[in-house]
């Protein structure tokens, strides 16, 4: 089970749709899930109210799992994600309302592999992989709504997350038994972290890599350290094409810290085009030049290689013409 992965069930048009609004509802309560459950038991437990109100929430669709509205009372739930209960009824039809309002500018989210146990996209710049406190729209809620034929149960859970301005892969788990068992042993069973990169300027050392500690400073932006206190980062680079301005390159992680190759490409005075977060001088992409473009697992059941690949964007290529 390695390499390019077809849909092996030729499901639909082999893009993700959803029917999400622009704005995050108001929540009046927030709980992560710290193992694995069913909805209405969690909330039995985390709400001070009667069961029938419990219920009501969920009929009356108040409830939100990682940004999804659930009405379900044996929903699954897996540990890290996100329930949310709103102040008012989250309706259907506004939702359908406002995506019919939106439909040009919807995204599609490319599915780049699929099986029975994992679900893959190719997420666009610009979109968030899980819903945050500021925004709604996001990838997952995408992957909900393509799984719903599948059954009452089925849903992605999450794996792993990458950053809205970043493109590329982005992979679901199908089942919570698969999704406990990688989540604890993400890094050990996580083999390859590929992304492609467009950086300022043209690079001396060609090929090097970049150990630092990672921290996060008041403003939530992350800087490199030499205080082992921090997280320890490390980066691998290669270039792969040149002109006087700009430099594309091949960037493996061992670590998957919060924007790492960001911070250890300004450390290097070569920040990432489009970067407003760390020191970009230009942006002639009119996005971020930061692609994940493939990430490699053994799955933890029957041990095989599961690769998973999104092509790196065609603009990225623009800026580098044939000669």
């Amino acid at each position: 089970m390695k390499g390019n992965h077809k849909n092996e069930r030729g499901k639909r048009d082999g893009r993700v749709r959803g029917e999400r609004a622009n704005a995050a509802p108001v929540c009046t309560a927030s709980y992560t899930v710290a193992r694995s459950d069913v909805l209405l038991a969690f909330l039995l437990r985390k709400c001070n109210t009667s069961r029938n109100n419990v219920k009501s929430l969920l009929v009356r669709r108040q409830v939100l799992v990682n940004g999804s509205v659930v009405t379900q009372y044996d929903f699954p739930l897996a540990k890290d994600d996100e329930v949310k209960i709103t102040k008012s009824p989250v309706r259907e039809g506004d939702t359908l309302r406002r995506h019919t309002e939106k439909r040009r500018t919807a995204p599609q989210l490319k599915i780049v592999y699929e099986d029975d146990d994992f679900i893959a996209v190719d997420k666009p710049c610009g979109l968030l992989s899980v819903e945050n406190e500021k925004e709604g729209e996001c990838a997952y809620a995408y992957v909900v709504e393509y799984l719903k034929n599948e059954g009452k149960n089925a849903r992605p859970y999450i794996l792993h997350r990458i950053d809205k301005e970043t493109s590329g892969v982005l992979v679901f788990a199908k089942n919570i038994k698969l999704h406990s068992m990688l989540k604890m042993r993400w890094n050990e069973l996580v083999t390859l972290r590929e992304y492609a990169a467009v950086a300022e300027g043209a690079f001396e050392n060609k090929a090097d890599t970049v150990v630092s500690y990672l921290k996060e400073n008041a403003n939530k932006l992350m800087y490199a350290t030499n205080d082992p206190s921090g997280q320890r980062a490390v980066t691998h680079y290669e270039v792969i094409k040149e002109s006087a301005h700009y430099s594309m390159l091949r960037v493996r992680i061992e670590t998957g810290r919060k924007n790492q190759i960001r911070v250890h490409m300004q450390t290097l005075e070569h920040p990432i085009v489009g970067d407003d977060k760390y020191g970009h001088t230009k942006n002639p992409l009119g996005r971020l030049g930061l692609h994940a473009s493939r990430l490699e697992f053994t799955h933890p059941i029957t041990r095989q290689t599961i690769s998973v690949h999104a092509p790196i964007p065609a603009c990225f290529h623009t800026l580098f013409p044939k000669k």
